[in-house]
């Protein structure tokens, strides 16, 4: 079932259906969704959801089934205020619905489709990039770090997000036993699950040795044997069961104040900076482009390419060619 702070769209989105037939399929794909999607994507679903909703109130226009023009006017206003990224991922979870429910999905109209390119062209598509836990980056938050169990706690999570570019559901969710020591000294990491891996198939990762090191750490100090890998910990130094994602971005900002990084840099900080600044440290030490895909488990090279796009620059034919010219 689902939580109790997303329950207002269920009992809202129903009494704005066409029907009481459609009413019902709503409650049900709201009662499923849990089943069906990452927490993460379930939340965001709701909360993209609910937006609509209070929009289409607003201007007294029926929010389900959507029409297309309803649609397009939705778009064009919140592309007046919000980020593209943010309009399209609304248009997204309005078209899930949609789909989920029988209905025609709204993004494959040619006036939806239109109004998405009216707000690219005034607004451009670039997103903001987070910056990127690189290797000094790293390094300077674990040094800073306390002798509380706390800061073992935090240092063990930074090393094993750099060294495998986890998202912040994907470390929270590890356990103990997913981590084995190689004979060298390293370590092999098993992710079961993630968000590009809905069902499951699972990835087998690397840890370095220091990485390792630091995370044995943690787990003796905290008395952990088994269970989550990374848990919350109280002021009286007394270990969680679990840790909840967003406090990982938490924590980094924390761990980056503490270490006396500019405040302006502390912001831009957030849960993919562990994902970015490895993949910037790989492209400067000319690591094939394969292999940072492997260690990424990216299918594309579309966010090797973003995270790594200054550094790519300096690389380019433009660059190599005026190097050669010596200027």
């Amino acid at each position: 079932m689902p939580d109790s702070d997303a329950k207002s769209p269920i009992d809202a989105l129903a009494d704005a259906a066409s029907d009481v037939e459609m009413a019902e399929r709503l409650t049900w794909f709201f009662e499923t969704v849990t089943s069906a999607f990452s927490r993460n994507t379930e939340r965001a679903l709701r909360a993209d959801l609910r937006v609509f909703l209070a929009w289409c109130r607003r201007h007294g226009l029926a929010a389900m089934p959507a029409s297309d023009a309803t649609v397009v006017a939705f778009i064009d206003d919140m592309a007046c205020s919000r980020a593209p990224a943010t309009v399209r991922r609304y248009v997204s979870s309005i078209a899930t619905l949609h789909k989920a429910l029988g209905l025609a999905n709204p993004k494959e109209n040619a006036a939806v489709k239109l109004a998405l390119q009216r707000m690219y062209r005034m607004r451009g598509r670039r997103q903001t990039q987070v910056a990127g836990m690189t290797w000094p980056l790293r390094n300077r938050l674990i040094e800073a770090a306390g002798g509380r169990l706390i800061d073992a706690r935090n240092r063990a999570l930074v090393a094993v997000a750099y060294d495998t570019l986890l998202r912040r559901s994907e470390l929270v969710s590890l356990n103990v036993s997913d981590l084995v020591e190689e004979a060298d000294g390293s370590a092999t990491l098993l992710v079961r699950r993630s968000k590009t891996d809905p069902e499951g198939a699972g990835a087998m990762l690397f840890v370095a040795r220091d990485t390792l090191g630091i995370v044995k750490v943690w787990l003796g100090r905290g008395a952990i044997a088994e269970g989550r890998l990374f848990r919350s910990v109280r002021k009286d130094g007394t270990v969680g069961e679990t840790l909840d994602a967003s406090q990982v971005p938490r924590i980094y900002k924390a761990m980056a104040l503490n270490a006396g990084v500019p405040a302006a840099d502390v912001v831009a900080l957030a849960g993919h900076s562990t994902r970015v600044g490895p993949v910037q440290d790989m492209i400067a030490c000319g690591i094939e482009l394969p292999a940072i895909l492997q260690a990424g488990r990216w299918k594309s090279v579309r966010m090797v390419q973003r995270y790594g796009e200054r550094l790519l620059a300096r690389r380019s034919g433009a660059a190599q060619l005026a190097e050669r010219q010596r200027r």
